[in-house]
């Protein structure tokens, strides 16, 4: 590991060498993906550390390529003390909102910890009745190595289960926009209509009047 990226991955810890300084045995990150998508669940996971991850290219999973993702999952999945995922389905965010379920994922994603945190960082946000101390740093994925982490476990196993939503739901291209909402995803919501897993109360599947980009692809 060349020395720049040594340097960036101490900065990256910060504010888990300070909760160990202060006491803090045990670490957590929290963060979720999948807020954006017009389809599937939200995904939040927790990741438990007592030491740094200093792992080459660690980062907000957004900015890391999928390859490197894969891999830095799985390591981060073996050196983590323990990490847990949980999410809150379509039906739940039509019910409670994006920001709600998010949340209820984020707590969801705590309570299967194995091991109790000392300190939990969120990105963000603050989880409602968390048992243990809690900080919300805004850019937490990009800011925090157990968050990053956090968020590249979620990352991974979100896009996994959209690529088995694909196989289900071939029409909509699950398996290249995951959800989100890419001009090839709302040319099939004009085309089909939305799929069991797409979010109801979201604008573009709610009203789902795509003419004009039907008219488009068509030239």
């Amino acid at each position: 590991m060349k020395s720049k990226e040594r340097r960036r991955l101490y900065r990256l810890h910060s504010f888990e060498r300070d909760a160990w300084n202060s006491g803090a045995h045990f670490v957590c990150g929290v963060d979720e993906v999948g807020r954006g998508p017009l389809a599937g669940p939200v995904v939040a996971c927790a990741v438990v550390t007592d030491q740094p991850f200093y792992l080459e290219f660690l980062n907000d999973s957004k900015i890391i390529t999928e390859a490197r993702r894969a891999a830095l999952s799985e390591m981060i999945r073996s050196r983590a003390v323990s990490f847990s995922l949980g999410w809150a389905n379509p039906n739940e965010i039509d019910r409670l909102n994006i920001l709600a379920a998010s949340k209820v994922a984020m707590g969801r994603a705590l309570s299967g910890l194995t091991v109790a945190p000392c300190r939990v960082f969120v990105d963000a946000v603050k989880i409602p009745q968390c048992p243990f101390p809690q900080d919300a740093i805004i850019d937490g994925d990009a800011k925090s190595a157990v968050i990053a982490a956090a968020s590249i476990v979620a990352k991974v196993f979100r896009d996994m289960w959209m690529n088995q939503y694909d196989t289900l739901y071939p029409e909509y291209g699950f398996c290249e926009n995951k959800g989100y909402a890419t001009y090839e995803h709302l040319v099939a919501l004009s085309k089909h209509g939305p799929s069991p897993i797409h979010r109801r109360t979201f604008a573009p599947v709610l009203q789902p009047s795509f003419d004009f980009l039907l008219d488009s692809a068509a030239l």
